[in-house]
């Protein structure tokens, strides 16, 4: 099997799935309880949460604990935008966001909020001077993601961020659930206010995730209970998976140096094998890119008919976001970019890991030149 669908989801490490086991079977106790076993499970908890914090290089009491990336970014753009309404009710993103963003953003527009969406360039890249000039006085939230899960740009949220050390008042939301070991995630320094990761994008476990929510901000809570995680996100806390998640963090910042040398080299790869076939378009950009993904399409060729007939020679690849494959439609990002639709229609994202290899590689790419020739001789 080749696995290249890693921005779906990664495979966890072993070290992470004992961690969980661990955890669940010798600490099982509810970190709200008084007793010993609730203290044990809360201070595991309190651990993990100063882990991540410190692999973020960020505080403790900014990191909260949530079911993965959806969650996250929903609590950050509704929780902003209930609590900022009386200061203005103008929110500012991207024509590329995570469909978890998007719909929020939808959502908030039938509660009377205003959303501007910025338009991209060619490249799948928002431009910080838009964003600039879309800023209005009564505009409290900006949700820019660092990278785009589906061709893998990296946004300018370096630039973005230096824009708004002008307007304090206005939040920056950041979704980096795509970014966090590929790339650089400069939270303090990039002026970020909130921004959303998800464990399982980094060989944790699903359904877990967090929230960092810049010290002294708050915003509304989407959840009434038990006053969970400062009351931010009641419910009773998953500490094995925020265990797991510190662990799977931890051990992919460790890997990061090599890691990410090394998915540079199999991304050129596969991009100079694809530029020499007859048929292909790519999409993903050479420069302003992050490492792992690459996204191109078979001109001609339905891309869910190309994804079955590689996953018989074991090979795993993707459409568009896991989130809206099932869909049927067009990717939404390629459309922004001006890609024609039957092109969209017809597109592949390869994501990689630290894991995969240049034979890899090299055996996808034999595999997509013999599988799209067969195809297009079928289908005339």
């Amino acid at each position: 099997m080749i696995y290249f669908d890693n921005s779906a989801t990664t495979k966890p490490y072993k070290e992470v799935l004992d961690s969980f086991v661990k955890v669940s079977s010798d600490y099982f106790g509810n970190p709200s309880s008084l007793h010993s076993m609730g203290g044990q499970a809360e201070k595991l908890l309190s651990q993990a949460r100063e882990q991540v914090a410190s692999l973020l290089k960020v505080k403790a009491n900014e990191i909260y604990f949530t079911s993965g990336g959806t969650e996250s970014n929903n609590i950050a753009i509704k929780g902003a935008a209930f609590l900022n309404q009386h200061k203005g009710r103008h929110l500012i993103t991207s024509s590329i966001e995570h469909a978890s963003v998007r719909e929020a953003m939808e959502y908030l527009e039938q509660e009377g909020y205003e959303i501007t969406i910025l338009p991209v360039d060619k490249n799948g890249i928002v431009s910080a001077l838009d964003v600039e000039k879309s800023i209005r006085k009564d505009t409290i939230l900006i949700s820019i993601m660092q990278v785009n899960n589906e061709i893998g740009t990296v946004q300018p949220i370096e630039e973005i961020g230096k824009i708004l050390k002008n307007f304090p008042s206005i939040l920056f939301h950041v979704d980096a659930v795509q970014a966090v070991g590929k790339i650089p995630v400069s939270l303090y320094e990039n002026r970020v206010d909130l921004c959303s990761i998800s464990a399982h994008k980094f060989h944790g476990l699903k359904g877990t995730g967090a929230l960092f929510i810049r010290d002294g901000l708050r915003l509304t809570p989407l959840f009434s209970g038990g006053n969970q995680e400062r009351k931010m996100r009641s419910g009773t806390e998953n500490v094995a998976g925020a265990v797991a998640m510190a662990k799977a963090l931890r051990m992919t910042m460790e890997k990061s140096g090599v890691g990410i040398a090394e998915m540079k080299i199999i991304q050129n790869l596969l991009r100079r094998g694809l530029t020499d076939m007859e048929g292909i378009q790519i999409h993903t950009p050479e420069r302003y890119t992050a490492p792992h993904i690459l996204n191109f399409s078979l001109i001609g060729i339905k891309s869910e008919v190309f994804i079955h007939a590689l996953e018989q020679k074991g090979i795993f690849v993707s459409t568009t976001s896991a989130c809206s494959s099932k869909k049927k439609s067009p990717s939404k990002t390629l459309l922004s970019m001006g890609v024609p639709e039957n092109l969209a229609d017809s597109a592949i994202r390869i994501s990689l890991s630290f894991d995969n290899t240049e034979e890899e590689a090299k055996a996808v790419l034999i595999a997509i030149e013999k599988i799209a020739n067969q195809l297009r001789k079928v289908m005339k």
